[in-house]
């Protein structure tokens, strides 16, 4: 038998720490996507803009480990006896259990068996992690005080990997145990029960955070999904490299730098996956068209970012992405597309991310043109600010902070 890590996501490099078991990480390689040459097109894109639409961006996505079980170290409930050609226990919500006394993780196992859950059980701290990382179980009832790794350590190493992080803690404190309580709210912890356990009070809890962690998955599942179609989109071009990546690098550099709160920082290095992934909806004649394109070709080659928006739309975690995809070819003076948004009417971040996209696009080394230096980038992207296509006082900004990691 063997059971899926289910739940990865591919930019949570934001607050990634070190912990024992980030070694499980396994970082794919990168591709990218293969873009038409739109130079001398009738639209008249500026430089950075001509290097801009040439530049594509790949998602690095992590590898999904798979663990082995042994299934000698599951309490099998009276549901595993079900129909020949049926495995019930494959649909069971799995409930790791906790405790170094035998008699209250016993007491639990009973429970819960009785409710039809698959029940695990571990005597240990060290157990525990162990079997989380084999079993991936859909909630953990943790006793708090162990011998050895009690369970604020275990929660804790948990709670700070990704591919655990969204399986919910139960604490097991005794009566008024304040001190335990506010711990485990540091630790992570996502609820809290007393011994000895109230039965209709544990099946409430143990029920209803199976059922919010299994809509947490749900969300990342649907969050991978658009990440592997922009890989889809952008496998095809083996020339810009490590385009995605230099993004996400350069856009939490450069949101540092301007104090941006942690969620637009993290929008800005999702909008460098996802800024062209409405291109799945570009036909082929266009979008990997060598040579400039005709005006009609334009015109369908600027609906990539209304298609783009469209895709994304459906997810609230892509809130704050969505106006990076629709907005990142608007101009300051109004001349950019779709919407010819003028001013501060463009979406800040989509402002931002224009600026470090069109730097890298400049400063890679592309099948058709060298690498500019940073300073001919941007002499080139000042010269563009002054013909009023960029925000001159983030421009500003933009140009101090490269010099300051050029030093």
């Amino acid at each position: 038998m063997q059971w899926e890590l289910k739940h990865t996501n591919p930019i949570d490099k934001l607050g990634s720490g070190s912990n024992p078991l980030n070694k499980l990480t396994n970082v794919s390689a990168k591709d990218s996507l293969k873009l038409q040459n739109v130079e001398g097109n009738s639209m008249s894109l500026s430089p950075g803009e001509l290097m801009l639409e040439k530049a594509a961006s790949l998602p690095s996505l992590m590898a999904q480990p798979n663990f082995h079980s042994d299934d000698s170290l599951d309490s099998k409930t009276l549901q595993n006896q079900g129909s020949p050609g049926n495995n019930p226990v494959l649909d069971l919500p799995k409930i790791l259990v906790v405790d170094d006394h035998a008699a209250s993780r016993m007491t639990a196992v009973a429970l819960l068996a009785m409710e039809g859950y698959e029940v695990i059980e571990a005597d240990s701290g060290a157990m525990a992690v162990d079997l989380v990382k084999e079993k991936q179980p859909d909630l953990i009832l943790l006793d708090v005080m162990m011998p050895g790794m009690d369970g604020f350590e275990v929660c804790q190493i948990l709670k700070q990997n990704e591919h655990t992080r969204l399986i919910p803690v139960i604490f097991i404190t005794a009566l008024n145990d304040r001190r335990s309580r506010i711990r485990g709210i540091e630790v992570g912890a996502d609820d809290f029960l007393t011994k000895p356990f109230d039965r209709l009070e544990l099946i409430a809890r143990v029920k209803s955070l199976v059922r919010q962690k299994h809509l947490n998955e749900d969300l990342d599942h649907a969050e991978q999904v658009l990440f592997s179609v922009a890989m889809a989109i952008e496998s095809r071009d083996p020339n810009t490299g490590d385009h995605c990546e230099r993004l996400q690098k350069l856009g939490q550099a450069f949101g540092e730098y301007l104090n941006l709160t942690r969620n637009q920082i993290k929008d800005l290095m999702w909008g460098g996956y996802l800024h062209d992934i409405g291109k799945v909806g570009i036909p082929d004649a266009v979008l990997l068209k060598k040579g400039k394109l005709t005006a009609e070709e334009w015109e369908i080659m600027r609906q990539h970012v209304v298609i783009g928006e469209k895709i994304c739309q459906p997810l609230r975690s892509m809130r704050g992405v969505i106006p990076i995809i629709r907005h990142h070819h608007e101009r300051w003076d109004g001349s950019g597309y779709p919407d010819g948004l003028k001013g501060e009417e463009i979406p800040y971040l989509a402002q931002v991310f224009q600026i470090i996209d069109i730097y890298d696009a400049l400063t890679s080394e592309r099948p058709y043109k060298r690498s500019f230096t940073s300073e001919e980038a941007l002499t080139v992207m000042l010269e563009e600010t002054d013909l009023g296509w960029r925000n001159p006082q983030l421009m500003q900004q933009f140009a101090e902070f490269i010099k300051t990691q050029t030093k």
